[in-house]
């Protein structure tokens, strides 16, 4: 699953020597698989910190601890330390960690998705907000459900056409309409509360 080499091996013994205490040993999680944000997380972590479901990879001295839930994302991946004059780097390579972008011939349901988790949210993020799909219907119009810091702004509309709605159209073609389905009115805590309570940012 993934190729620990053995300098980092010898990084992360050094790493936990310095951190003392038996039993101690390192786990890695991917962050927001599948999109193109994915990342790689290392942790110090203790038995009593494991759920269960992690892979085991045994190493000289220690545990290295792979998270399930991470373990399909992790196929070819590698870990490197590279000694230089400051002290070194490490390297985390896992080709798989970000998906593959779907192809012209996928659904438009996945298409979509993929926008709205690879582009789309990540802007809405900044702001505390974010969009998730509610349906694509058969002329193509697809509706959207704005949560968090996009829920009961005043300046959604905005976002909607200038920002999301742009964004969609120019990557998948046959979207024929991007329409918000949020009730606005029910939103507790928009991105910037303006004079009437509304956020002037959606």
């Amino acid at each position: 699953m993934i190729d620990i080499s053995e300098r980092a091996q010898q990084h992360f013994l050094k790493l936990l020597a310095q951190q003392g205490g038996d039993g101690l040993g390192i786990r890695l999680r991917v962050v927001d698989a599948g999109t193109p944000a994915a990342n790689c997380e290392l942790e110090f972590c203790e038995r009593a910190d494991l759920t269960g479901n992690e892979w085991i990879i045994e190493c000289a001295g220690f545990q290295f601890y792979v998270e399930g839930d991470s373990a399909r994302w992790l196929d070819n991946a590698s870990i490197d330390y590279e000694p230089n004059l400051t002290g070194g780097q490490l390297n985390i390579r896992a080709p798989g960690i970000k998906g593959k972008q779907p192809g012209a011939d996928a659904g438009l349901i996945e298409r979509v998705q993929y926008v709205l988790e690879s582009e789309i949210n990540p802007r809405l993020a900044s702001h505390g907000g974010r969009v998730s799909l509610r349906e694509i219907d058969a002329d193509g119009v697809v509706m959207l459900q704005f949560g968090g810091g996009c829920h009961g702004c005043g300046m959604v509309d905005v976002t909607l056409k200038q920002g999301v709605e742009k964004t969609l159209r120019e990557r998948v073609p046959e979207i024929s309409a991007v329409r918000d389905a949020t009730d606005h009115a029910s939103g507790a805590k928009p991105y910037y509360e303006g004079r009437q309570g509304r956020s002037a940012i959606g």
